[in-house]
């Protein structure tokens, strides 16, 4: 895909998100890291990662795709929200970009294979604003059966969506509220945007997972979490696993408290009652176990990000037969 389009006035238009960010020559657009330069808008960010780890899949969180397996995790700086809340605000609101090592596509590929990975994760910061550089690593490790995984805000572009079938094989997505209001004020983006996108990609054959935090006198009244899984279900369906991470205070939003159990366990229930099949308590060192719809069986039993027993037989219950939802 062409990553801008022209504008009026020798403006050109940014693709890579919702924004749609309108600039001028020698501009760069909300997420800091595009620019308007020379008649194209120019990734500043590619080749150029801030953070670079191998981590277990269930870490993303992806918990119904490839589990047990190792995926290359990279960022870059910036990103086009601004969460008060952010845990990686040190890149991701970082605007200041470290030129001194490039890493081509080719090369982030041969480390993942190096180091046994079975995916790559684009993630710590927003992975849409540096879509071309992600698309490019993706592209490659194809052509090595490695798979690609965004860990997103979900406020992409519908050109970088479509754009992405095929290529991203996975995505966790922030919902973080049910507030355009919250949205708007204390995060970046809009609920509705995000809402439509969720949409989008699972039309696209992109697996989903989504997450959604729980911040204290945010987002965590029953109220909320109610509307949040039931516009799951009513659009998703009620095999998309639905992870309820607990906040701990970060960034600007070290005043609010930690997220307390019950919170999380008033979410859970919520869930469970309206009928989502796979529920997971995040970020507190809960076990979550992925137990089967059919005959009750716990087919994934995890602690942290380890796998403790796994009785699945590729994508099937070993004890009944039925189909797990997933890419395993």
């Amino acid at each position: 895909m062409k990553y801008f389009k022209d504008s009026k006035d020798g403006k050109k238009i940014c693709l890579l998100c919702s924004y749609y960010c309108d600039l001028k020559e020698n501009q760069i657009g909300i997420c800091g890291v595009n620019k308007h330069i020379e008649n194209k808008v120019e990734c500043l960010v590619y080749g150029y990662i801030s953070a670079f780890n191998i981590d277990p899949i269930e870490k993303k969180p992806l918990y119904h795709f490839l589990p047990t397996s190792k995926s290359l995790s990279l960022g870059t700086v910036g990103c086009n929200f601004h969460c008060t809340f952010c845990q990686n605000h040190g890149i991701s609101q970082e605007k200041k970009i470290d030129k001194s090592n490039y890493i081509s596509p080719k090369r982030v590929v041969e480390i993942a294979r190096e180091k046994k990975c079975a995916s790559i994760s684009y993630t710590y910061n927003e992975p849409t604003i540096f879509y071309p550089y992600a698309k490019d690593i993706a592209l490659e490790a194809k052509k090595y059966g490695i798979k690609s995984v965004f860990v997103s805000n979900g406020f992409e572009s519908s050109e970088v969506i479509d754009d992405m079938k095929g290529i991203i094989d996975a995505i966790n997505v922030d919902l973080k509220s049910f507030s355009q209001k919250y949205y708007k004020k204390s995060l970046g983006g809009n609920l509705n945007q995000v809402l439509d996108n969720l949409i989008h990609l699972q039309k696209n054959g992109i697996w989903i997972e989504i997450t959604t935090l729980i911040v204290p006198t945010k987002n965590d009244s029953a109220e909320e979490l109610t509307k949040i899984v039931q516009w799951i279900k009513e659009n998703l369906g009620v095999n998309v696993p639905w992870h309820i991470s607990a906040f701990h205070p970060d960034y600007k939003d070290m005043d609010i408290p930690r997220t307390s159990f019950s919170s999380l366990k008033l979410a859970y229930d919520i869930a469970k009652k309206e009928g989502l099949n796979y529920v997971y308590i995040g970020n507190i060192g809960y076990e979550n176990s992925t137990i089967c719809v059919n005959c009750g069986t716990n087919l994934i039993s995890r602690e942290y990000f380890n796998v403790k027993s796994y009785e699945l037989n590729n994508s099937f219950c070993k004890n009944c037969g039925i189909k797990i939802d997933g890419i395993f």
